[in-house]
């Protein structure tokens, strides 16, 4: 998969959604970043291969930097795009051109959704399937709304959303929500307010990213990802306190592990609250 991110102060937003892949099964994550950090991703991320590629004076991506990407992303099963990219002009335009231009499945988070506050119908044009995971924010923002309006039915927001940009919503919060442009809508049950810590929803979107490449359609990439996610965190949870990004990253190949090996053994499905619960199909 090829993952677009990082910036001036938030490398760690890269370096956690290139471990969160790793860790859900990407194989193999190419980070591309911005050629002044490429040192610095170097060391933070030794399971990846790093891409310099052409930068800002601010050390942000340059729209300059459109071809390289496109040529990196040719090669790839997935593209994954936003976190910690920064909201510069030039970076901006770059976001919005890359979801003109890439012809592989392609998620967007964080300030990749940015870019298209003011027309998230633009994403409509894509044939590729494409997955947001916006907070309830950055859907407000992309909705034209108050984050009080999305919180207030989460459920309808995604939806809309969906329909609005012909993409899979995965909308962040208690009681995520994944919604397809056909109206599906899956709630996940797992997860707690530990996942509110900086750098977890950088983890998800890599998760999100490594099913989609794996060939997962996505629709049930977003909502698997989503709970593998929520119940990495429960996990930890019920251990100690102080749960961080990488931490989460590193307790997925463990909750993937046992929800295979209960799938292998018990015919029933586990029940809510227990070790593990299932997305639950709204309507």
């Amino acid at each position: 998969m090829l993952l677009v991110a990082g910036g001036l102060g938030k490398t760690g937003a890269a370096a956690l959604a290139a471990a969160g892949a790793g860790r859900a099964g990407a194989g193999l994550v190419t980070l591309a970043c911005p050629a002044g950090l490429n040192d610095i991703l170097e060391g933070k991320c030794t399971e990846a291969m790093t891409v310099p590629v052409a930068e800002t004076k601010e050390r942000a991506f340059a729209a300059a930097s459109e071809g390289e990407i496109l040529a990196l992303a040719a090669e790839r099963s997935v593209v994954a795009m936003g976190p910690g990219v920064g909201r510069s002009h030039e970076t901006v335009a770059l976001m919005r051109a890359l979801a003109g231009h890439v012809e592989a499945p392609l998620v967007i988070d964080a300030d990749g959704l940015f870019a298209f506050a003011e027309d998230a119908g633009a994403l409509a044009a894509r044939e590729a399937p494409t997955v947001l995971t916006p907070h309830p924010g950055e859907a407000a923002r992309l909705l034209g709304v108050g984050s009080g309006d999305v919180n207030r039915d989460r459920i309808g927001a995604a939806r809309t959303l969906a329909a609005r940009t012909g993409a899979v919503v995965l909308l962040k919060g208690a009681a995520t929500v994944a919604a397809s442009p056909a109206g599906h809508v899956v709630v996940n049950p797992t997860g707690g307010p530990g996942l509110g810590t900086g750098g977890t929803g950088d983890v998800l979107l890599g998760i999100v990213a490594a099913y989609v490449g794996q060939g997962v359609p996505a629709l049930e990439a977003a909502a698997l990802a989503a709970w593998v996610h929520g119940a990495a965190g429960d996990r930890l949870e019920r251990g100690a306190g102080g749960l961080l990004a990488g931490d989460l990253a590193r307790a997925v190949p463990g909750v993937a592990a046992s929800l295979r090996a209960a799938a292998d053994t018990e015919p029933h499905v586990p029940e809510a609250g227990g070790d593990f619960a299932v997305p639950l199909p709204v309507r």
